[in-house]
């Protein structure tokens, strides 16, 4: 099974016997944030006030988005069956699905009483050292430095093909084999939106640790824990309605969030204290 189907079915048999929340909201950032981190996810906002959050560049998806008004149309809708567009929608349907998929994760994550704990660095809990391989899929500028600096040595795998480069003590690849022998990687999570999970985990079988990281690394982590993903370096989200606000108008909304940690080893510690 996919993987988003598994996560569905995950937040489905969570939700089994209980009323599901609605959509209150979607917010899309405007045009004025074009270009700018601020313009890069949506929120999906739930009538109980939990959000999940997905990027939307992909594709074009932010303006099929605006075109569809999919903003109006999804204001009520029962949030699981939204979320079950992540495992079988089209691009901007299954973008709305997977805002849906983490905003029922933090439904389910309130209700439980669970938070992560606070990520106590940017590189998603990773540990280089001098003359270490240390891989990297999508590139994260900001933690180029970090890693490079304790003298490791990064390989980062992106689609864009214009970034393909060589630099002093990293490079950017297109070939995912180039993957293969690093000990650490840190993810981005859009992997979760574009179908190259189980890809990039088979190009980097051999790592010790797998971080999913961003936003969207949100989710019930399950069915991502079973597959090899060690851990989620996500973002918890302080303050709904200002998050919103700040979004829509294309202003920061980072200082509403902050970054969490979510450990494989953790979340069975606490899965199996929780569990009846």
């Amino acid at each position: 099974m996919a993987v988003a189907a598994e996560i569905v079915a995950g937040l489905a048999a969570a939700l089994e016997g209980v009323a599901v929340p609605r959509v209150r909201a979607l917010h899309l950032p405007p045009p004025s944030a074009a270009g700018s981190k601020d313009g890069e996810f949506c929120a999906l906002e739930l009538d109980d006030g939990a959000v999940g959050l997905s990027y939307v560049l992909l594709d074009g998806t932010l303006a099929a988005l605006r075109a569809a008004d999919d903003a109006a149309g999804v204001a009520g809708v029962d949030a699981l069956q939204l979320a079950r567009e992540y495992a079988g929608g089209d691009g901007r349907r299954r973008t709305i699905g997977f805002a849906a998929v983490n905003a029922l994760s933090r439904h389910l994550f309130d209700r439980a009483g669970f938070r992560p704990a606070d990520a106590i660095d940017s590189i998603g809990g990773l540990d280089p050292q001098a003359g270490d391989n240390v891989g990297m899929v999508g590139l994260f500028p900001p933690l180029v430095k970090a890693i490079v600096a304790r003298g490791a040595r990064l390989t980062v795998l992106e689609r864009r093909a214009e970034l393909a480069a060589a630099h002093a003590g990293w490079h950017v690849t297109l070939d995912p084999r180039q993957l293969e022998g690093c000990r650490q990687v840190l993810c981005t999570s859009t992997v979760l939106l574009n179908d190259t999970l189980d890809d990039i985990l088979a190009a980097c079988r051999g790592a010790e640790r797998l971080v999913l990281i961003g936003p969207g690394a949100s989710c019930l982590p399950d069915a991502l824990f079973a597959r090899g993903v060690t851990a989620l370096a996500g973002t918890w989200v302080d303050d709904a309605p200002a998050l919103c606000d700040a979004l829509v108008a294309g202003r920061p909304w980072g200082r509403h969030t902050r970054k969490v940690l979510l450990e494989r080893a953790a979340w069975t510690v606490w899965r199996s204290a929780a569990a009846p």
